[in-house]
């Protein structure tokens, strides 16, 4: 095994002192020229790559950032299968990587705490996505670090949060099929869970139903777990249970496509014969034929404005608590059409 290039070899290589090499390495001022440019030689020429958890152990940092969301659904790879993570994961890693810092990725169960993770790999903040319970946010609280929350609708102990208006974007999506001649609108979704994003888009679901006039029935809700199968099993239950749904609104593009795929598998047009509307706006709801309407959110901004509390915190370029929430829109696309 090849022998690992300390600081104390660039020394040495240099005949300067670990502090001169030190100094260099990072970045202080007062260095001469002549010396920076020779241990950047010997850098290169050793091969030297510094040793971030030395670094860490003295600067009191480990440049790493927690991301923890919780596996409300079953299956093992949630954040995986469902695009919308891998598209806000990557924002908060690029938006990490270009600051120095690195992240690590947990899928945890709702009442495993994370803080144990946090103090073993000596975190300096965590994104915390989804909903735990109150316990968890204790614990969190405990952790004395930055945390900021995403799409979390219960914050008792006032961390930061970055989210969207989930109530709202359930009521436009409603409103738009509504205003467009629909009245036996289906509600396919995640699993209904008190605080939740999903609970919070039905009651805006319910919301515009009442607002004009339409009775609720319970047999048009139909939910499952957010996931392409489960939207194809949910669409294919609602068009068995209930008669005349013209339109399909489902909490999430990939369960649209899997509701989209169940439709056309029974030998039904979309739109021509159902509507069918989304939610999340993912680069995927573009590429299918139909392409899909749906309710518009910029996650890759909410990873970007996570990312920029935690540092700014870290930095102490903020005390209290931030709250952002950021718009929603109506994406209009070709899975929709006028009655």
């Amino acid at each position: 095994m090849a022998k690992r290039i300390t600081i104390k070899d660039v020394a040495e290589e240099t005949g300067l002192s670990i502090a001169a090499v030190s100094y260099v390495l990072n970045d202080k001022e007062g260095v001469r020229p002549e010396t920076r440019e020779m241990v950047l030689d010997a850098v290169q020429r050793l091969g030297y790559v510094p040793n971030y958890t030395a670094r860490g152990l003295a600067s009191h940092r480990s440049r790493l950032i927690g991301i923890c969301s919780p596996q409300t659904e079953p299956g093992s790879k949630l954040m995986f299968d469902n695009p919308f993570y891998s598209k806000l994961f990557s924002s908060i890693e690029y938006e990490c990587r270009i600051e120095g810092y690195h992240v690590i990725v947990s899928g945890t169960d709702a009442d495993e705490s994370f803080l144990k993770l946090a103090q073993q790999r000596s975190l300096d903040g965590m994104i915390i996505v989804g909903s735990y319970s109150k316990e968890f946010y204790s614990d969190l609280k405990k952790a004395n670090m930055p945390v900021v929350l995403i799409d979390t609708y219960q914050n008792p102990e006032r961390f930061h949060e970055v989210k969207i208006d989930d109530r709202r974007g359930g009521y436009l999506a409603t409103k738009y099929l509504i205003d467009r001649g629909h009245k036996d609108i289906a509600f396919i979704s995640g699993a209904l869970r008190e605080q939740g994003v999903t609970q919070l888009r039905f009651d805006g679901y319910r919301l515009a139903l009442q607002e004009s006039g339409i009775a609720y029935r319970k047999e048009l809700v139909v939910p499952g777990v957010v996931s392409f199968q489960s939207g194809v099993e949910c669409a294919g239950k609602v068009l068995e249970q209930a008669s005349g749904i013209t339109a399909m609104f489902c909490t999430a593009d990939i369960i649209a496509m899997g509701a989209m795929k169940k439709v056309l598998s029974m030998g039904l047009n979309v739109p021509q014969d159902i509507s069918i509307m989304g939610f999340d706006n993912l680069n995927i709801s573009e590429y299918t034929s139909p392409s899909i309407t749906t309710v518009g959110q910029d996650i890759e901004l909410k990873g970007k404005l996570a990312v920029e509390i935690i540092l700014d915190e870290i930095e102490n370029r903020i005390q209290e608590p931030r709250c952002i929430e950021l718009p929603v829109q109506i994406i209009e696309r070709e899975s929709t059409r006028r009655l």
